[in-house]
């Protein structure tokens, strides 16, 4: 006998925590590398460029932004459940080019795959979690999942930096990944299930049950794009945050050696940056739900460009990298569950697999420009002239932010599916998300 779903985050205790815990295993793929691959390439391949030794994060941040967009627009096919195991199956020859590569250009192979299983199976757990808690209290589910996949993150990035003192570093990242991998497979296949019957029943209730068709993936990824201001400021903010995370990940562990930080400083700042990030995240998505999305996005985007002055003005030492990796993870935190949870907030519950898609494609493809520009920067001009661009770049996105109008038109959550190429129209029997002017 089936039962009707019901939403929040109380009712769906057990999954919705089985989803946290799985996240952050996704997160401890990345984390793996953040302190230790960069160093890989400059010590283990002898790479004397910048811009080649990051094309792991351009290869990284290209596979992953396409399967964020691929992800969205299946979802509602094929099922979130199957698209998470997907995601774990393409995880699982990671560890093996890592650990065999004869060249760097097999870890650059391998982050694509990396890429793939990322935007496959935190995608899924993002937008599966959104689909368990309803409307009511989405800033604290996105606050709950990515605080989870950064302390993920963070953990492995300080675990694999400590270790590396001891261990060839590249073997502690392949012994790590085929493990988490292994682990997040099994729970996916064997413990989680799926969430379509959830995001049906919200859409009963948000628009009175419509049956008009979805719309394409181009409608959708137009719309977003280029028609809805919101949405539009959502994905330029997305897309320079992760830009100055790729900054972070691939280029600082080189700043921060030249400069002559050990391997365990550099875990240390590498670290600091996802566990502030991460733990932030728990009040941060929680207080959008009450002050708004637009202020915690404006002010955040303004933290990170001031932490990354700090990190330039230090001069790569690692007394002021510290304090600037901690800035910089107070700002991301503020920014990061609060961009999906205003892209959410705009998009009728039938297409938010979609819309998040178009946002994540957005967001993600900021790692891939970011490391392209932070190593042709570094090689032509300089590190400091790449870290003061992106700083610049950082705080005239939180600009933009502030100049866009955040209407209660534009924060119901509704409307994207219904005229994808129109202007969003107000949907009076949805309840009214929080406000953000």
């Amino acid at each position: 006998m089936s039962t009707t779903p019901t939403l929040g985050l109380r009712a769906n205790a057990a999954q919705f925590a089985l989803l946290v815990g799985l996240n952050a295993l996704v997160g401890g793929m990345v984390g793996l590398e953040r302190s230790v691959l960069p160093l890989v390439g400059e010590h283990d391949f002898k790479l004397t460029s910048t811009a080649a030794i990051l094309a792991f994060v351009v290869a990284f941040g290209l596979a992953k932004a396409i399967t964020n967009l691929a992800a969205g627009a299946l979802a509602d096919r094929v099922g979130r459940q199957r698209l998470l195991i997907l995601g774990w199956l393409v995880a699982l020859p990671v560890p093996l080019l890592i650990g065999l590569a004869p060249s760097w250009s097999f870890i650059v192979v391998a982050n694509i795959l990396l890429g793939v299983n990322q935007g496959l199976a935190w995608s899924m757990t993002v937008v599966m979690k959104i689909d368990l808690a309803g409307p009511a209290r989405r800033g604290l589910a996105l606050g709950l999942n990515e605080a989870a996949g950064y302390l993920g993150v963070a953990a492995t990035a300080l675990a694999t930096g400590a270790l590396a003192a001891t261990y060839a570093p590249r073997t502690v990242v392949w012994v790590g990944a085929a493990i988490i991998a292994a682990v997040g497979l099994f729970i996916a296949v064997v413990f989680v299930r799926d969430t379509g019957a959830h995001v049906a029943v919200e859409q009963r209730a948000h628009a009175g049950g419509t049956t008009e068709p979805l719309p394409g993936l181009a409608a959708a990824f137009r719309t977003a794009t280029l028609e809805h201001p919101v949405l539009r400021a959502c994905n330029q903010a997305g897309l320079v945050n992760n830009l100055n995370d790729a900054l972070a990940w691939g280029l600082t562990p080189l700043y921060l050696a030249a400069h002559g930080s050990s391997v365990r400083e550099i875990a240390i700042v590498a670290a600091a940056y996802p566990v502030v990030w991460g733990l932030g995240q728990l009040v941060t998505g929680w207080l959008s739900d009450h002050v708004g999305r637009k202020p915690l996005i404006t002010a955040g985007m303004l933290v990170q460009a001031a932490a990354l002055g700090i990190l330039l003005a230090g001069g790569g030492s690692f007394a002021t990298a510290l304090p600037a990796a901690v800035l910089l993870g107070v700002g991301t935190a503020m920014v990061y569950p609060t961009l999906i949870a205003a892209v959410s907030d705009v998009t009728q519950p039938r297409d938010r697999a979609r819309i998040v898609g178009v946002y994540r494609f957005w967001r993600d493809f900021g790692f891939a420009i970011g490391a392209l520009a932070a190593g042709i920067l570094t090689d032509l001009v300089s590190a400091d002239a790449a870290i003061g661009a992106v700083a610049a770049l950082t705080a005239a996105s939180g600009l933009i932010v502030a100049g866009t109008r955040w209407s209660d038109h534009t924060t119901r959550p509704g409307g994207v599916g219904q005229s994808v190429a129109v202007a969003i129209p107000d949907d009076p029997g949805s309840a009214p998300a929080p406000q953000g002017a």
